[in-house]
């Protein structure tokens, strides 16, 4: 892929102006190789490739960045589903092994490591429930460590089992992380369909059927978005979705560049880059002020979901153009606490959960960084997630849950994670009750359109 200098310094440009940035470098890194049925052993094993492996991936993004001016927000680390490499051992040996984790994360120098993970959409092995198990203490012991569990497919259904656990998880999560506002809830993410190729956190981690060492990059860009629909006021929606999709181009173009620059130094593969938007709670860095540049009075207006769709579709059209590797979740995120706009629409009660529901439909994740009153139940969190897998699975895409339930703090109360977590206003969910739904167990079968072979 040859980059012209005029596309460079349009990019310096972008970054100066309009909050451009590379959001991450992911390198994931395959451990399956590190496996071995003695604690002691794995726990070495583990540290010692990831450490070798990302010896020099932050300092050779950080030259990146100095080369050519294109800021990267954050350098991360992905390994393969660690409940395959630990398959046997139990909840109190995970939680070592993710301390040995959070200890190589800190000695590189990076700032999130994903991976600690479980597919479980049609069952659990012992692993994955150890590792399940593990996630409250985990995530409160550790810093940079962030967990994301699979509870269905399109081809599976939904393990309704796992739903269920993971509402019962959830709410020990931020029990474990009540002096921190349920900080760990913030680092674990539920999917359906999740992507093997994620370079964004909380969901990333090395599939099983990537190389043994990779780079993805996943590029974030609302800003350059606002402006191209700002300078489009009276534009019809065809022309504002061709103005979109040539600035999604152009940050896509400057994403795959700084990714295969940062491969090709390392001597490693390539991987894909991620087109997804994702926002900050920086002025000017909102998916829901581009929405509102469309015309409508604030997120949460009638035609709100249809001006998300058209987001999302037109970012993927320019993406796709400008690249042959575009992978990961690909599509705009609607983080309510990580985007500025979303903070003061949900503070405004103008956007509601039910109306983010729905925009997950056409949105590329789901309920994210969502905060609920700390009395939620574990069953009522449970059906929100069952909900969000059943979008998912019906409409062939990913959807994802990362919501909070805020240890003592209700409606309209808020909790500051500060930096790119930002504040999340904590959002009225219905509190009906669906104990005998959530507890009948199973799994929900598989739609007719996942038997396609």
């Amino acid at each position: 892929m040859q980059i012209e200098l005029a596309e460079i310094l349009e990019t310096i440009r972008m970054t100066e102006v309009e909050h451009f940035d590379i959001r991450t470098v992911t390198m994931g890194i395959n451990l399956k190789d590190c496996s071995s049925d003695n604690l002691e052993s794995l726990k070495q094993n583990i540290y010692e490739k990831v450490t070798r492996t990302a010896a020099e991936h932050v300092k050779t993004a950080e030259m990146i960045e100095s080369d050519y001016g294109i800021s990267i927000a954050n350098k991360r680390v992905s390994i393969t589903p660690l409940a395959l490499v630990a398959d046997g051992f139990y909840p109190e040996d995970f939680v070592e092994i993710a301390q040995v984790l959070d200890k190589a994360a800190d000695n590189l120098g990076i700032d999130y490591l994903g991976g600690y993970s479980a597919l479980v959409q049609k069952g659990f092995s012992k692993g994955d429930l150890s590792l399940i198990k593990s996630i409250p203490e985990t995530l409160a012991t550790t810093k940079h460590i962030c967990s994301s569990i699979n509870v269905a497919t399109t081809k599976a259904g939904i393990n309704m089992d796992a739903v269920y656990l993971m509402g019962q998880i959830i709410k020990e999560t931020a029990a474990k992380t009540a002096d921190q506002d349920g900080i760990g809830c913030a680092k674990l993410v539920v999917f359906a369909n999740a992507p093997e190729d994620n370079p964004f956190i909380a969901g990333a981690f090395h599939g099983v059927s990537e190389p043994d060492i990779v780079v993805n990059v996943g590029i974030s860009g609302p800003g350059v978005i606002l402006r191209a629909v700002q300078e489009a006021p009276h534009h019809d929606f065809s022309s504002l979705a061709e103005k979109i999709k040539a600035m999604a181009f152009k940050i896509t173009r400057a994403g795959e560049f700084v990714g295969r620059k940062v491969a090709e130094i390392q001597n490693i593969p390539f991987g894909i880059v991620d087109i997804s938007l994702a926002p900050t709670p920086m002025p000017g860095d909102s998916i829901a002020d581009i929405l509102k540049a469309m015309g409508l009075e604030d997120v949460g207006a009638a035609g709100t979901t249809a001006a998300l769709a058209l987001l999302n579709d037109s970012v993927k059209r320019g993406g796709l153009m400008a690249s042959s590797h575009v992978g990961g979740m690909s599509g705009a995120f609607i983080p309510i606490s990580e985007d500025q706009g979303f903070i003061s629409a949900a503070e405004k009660g103008h956007i509601t959960l039910e109306k983010m529901e729905a925009m997950t439909s056409v949105c590329s994740v789901g309920i994210d960084m969502v905060a609920v009153a700390g009395d939620t139940s574990a069953e009522v969190i449970a059906g929100l997630i069952a909900d969000e897998c059943a979008i998912g699975v019906a409409n062939s895409k990913t959807t994802a849950v990362r919501v909070i339930p805020v240890p003592g703090k209700g409606i309209g109360e808020a909790a500051d994670y500060g930096g790119l977590l930002g504040v999340a206003p904590v959002m009225a969910i219905s509190k009906l009750n669906n104990d005998q739904f959530i507890k009948r167990g199973g799994r929900i079968p598989a739609p007719v359109k996942g038997i396609n072979n």
